[in-house]
This record gives structure tokens, C-alpha cells and sequence, in this order.
């Protein structure tokens, strides 16, 4: 998907994934996410966009119900996050792998497998999934960085999630891997699978349905890239975030915030 891409529909309460209504994190007396206030659609690529320290793995972390909440509520296909009804229904890839570097890939993807009742099968479709079948029987020691990326990504896949969070999943990949990756996501979005993309390139917004654009632990917008490219008045995805950015600047103390689309 280009950054010209139309408007995304309206989100309606059917169709919400993840909502979040005055969303505050604090750690000690540093405020980390500031009154976050977002819907993400079901079924669509939603880009979680901003530099380093802007607050994206302490939101995430907060979807997956593991992060405490000094105030404000995070609701996840229909429920509390960390509600153990979600349990089979979310998964979560880090950016580090996750996984047992002494194990096969197969060993691997079905251990994982095996804690969300799947089996052979389910293991096998995932491997396939992230392109991986040649390398199935190799231990995940001996894999490449990219490779190791797609088996935390298959070991996430094989629960058959229906809402994926990925935190900068693409870091350290070739532009080729990038693009492969990419192409992924996007057929699982079409499939039904709702994904929630950590990125600091803004280059990769274009990829995106939705954009959720952090600064600071607050949400300077939520968005499409054309949306994006529109307001920032700039066909360069980065060069129309640091606008915006600029406005932001702009806003007098205690004017709100503009957190919806424009």
C-alpha cells in the first residue's frame, strides 16, 4: 500500500481491536504514555510510529495486559487487556527472538504450538508461513538474524492470533527480508488478522492502513499515510512527521491535544 492510498473507513465499535480511553503510564515520577486516547481497527495494519523513547514498547506492553496502568483503561477484543480470555487470541513478538537456540525451527515453532493446544500441522503452516520449510530442520542457533526474526514470527503464528503486536520487527533486515516481511503482513491483514507494527522509520508507514503517531509518550495523531502526507504537506513520510511534530510544538500549554484524524 503507497502512501496515496484512500482513506481507511471509519472505525466502528464492531470493528475495534484495541481501544484505549485516557491511557496513563508513569514509572517512578517519570510519565511514560500521556492521556492516550485511540481506537485500532480490526482486520487492518495499524503502524505505532515515532523516534526512540517515544513510548511504543511501554504501549505495547500495555495492550499485552503486562504493564501496570497509573490511570486510564486498555480494552482488547472486547476485553481487559491481560484478561486470560485473551490468552489464545493475542500474540506478541518481540525484538528480541524468543526463542531456544539449541532446538530446530519445527522444535521450536511446535513447543510453542503445543502451549495454544496446536499440533504438526498448525507448526508446519506456520513455518510455511514466514518462508522458512528449507530451514526447518536446522537448529536456530545456527540461523541468520533474519531467520531468527521469522522464527519468533512462526512460534507468534502458530496460536493463530487474532490480533499480532510486533515490536520493530523489521530492525537490522535487509531491504529485500524488509519487503518479504511486509508482503506478509499484508496477507495476513487480508486474511482477518488484526497487526499492530512498531517502527521508528517512518519509511515503512506507507505500508500501514493506520498510523498512531507517539512523541514524548503522547499521541500527536492518529492517521493514514495519506492523511499523514496530506497534513504534514510532504509526499516524504518522515519529512511530513517532523512537521507535524513542529506543530505540535506550536500548541499552547493546556490546548488539546489533537489525537484523531484530521
Amino acid at each position: 500500500m503507497s502512501h496515496s492510498a484512500a482513506t481507511a473507513p471509519a472505525v466502528t465499535e464492531a470493528s475495534i481491536a484495541v481501544a484505549a480511553t485516557t491511557l496513563h503510564v508513569t514509572r517512578g515520577k517519570v510519565p511514560v504514555l500521556r492521556g492516550l486516547d485511540f481506537a485500532i481497527q480490526a482486520g487492518e495494519i495499524t503502524g505505532l510510529l515515532g523516534p526512540s523513547g517515544s513510548g511504543k514498547t511501554t504501549l505495547m506492553r500495555a495492550i499485552m495486559g503486562v504493564q501496570v496502568l497509573t490511570s486510564g483503561s486498555v480494552q482488547v477484543l472486547g476485553l481487559p487487556a491481560g484478561h486470560p480470555g485473551l490468552r489464545h487470541r493475542v500474540g506478541y513478538v518481540t525484538q528480541s527472538p524468543s526463542v531456544y537456540p539449541d532446538l530446530t525451527v519445527e522444535a521450536n515453532v511446535r513447543y510453542f504450538g503445543a502451549m495454544h493446544r496446536k499440533g504438526r500441522a498448525e507448526a508446519a503452516e506456520a513455518i510455511a508461513a514466514v518462508g522458512l520449510e528449507p530451514q526447518a530442520r536446522q537448529k536456530t542457533g545456527d540461523l541468520s538474524g533474519g531467520q531468527l526474526s521469522r522464527v519468533s514470527l512462526a512460534c507468534a503464528l502458530v496460536a493463530r492470533p487474532s490480533l499480532l503486536v510486533l515490536d520493530e520487527p523489521t530492525v537490522g533486515l535487509d531491504p529485500v527480508l524488509r519487503a518479504d516481511l511486509w508482503d506478509r503482513f499484508r496477507s495476513m491483514a487480508e486474511s482477518g488478522t488484526t497487526l499492530l507494527v512498531s517502527s521508528h522509520v517512518m519509511e515503512e508507514a506507507s505500508h500501514c492502513g493506520s498510523l498512531l503517531l507517539l512523541r514524548e509518550g503522547k499521541l500527536l495523531a492518529q492517521l493514514t499515510p495519506a492523511e499523514l502526507s496530506q497534513r504534514g504537506h510532504s509526499a516524504d513520510l518522515e519529512k511530513a512527521f517532523l512537521h507535524i511534530i513542529q506543530d505540535a510544538a506550536k500548541v499552547p500549554s493546556g490546548s488539546p491535544e489533537r489525537t484523531v484524524r484530521s
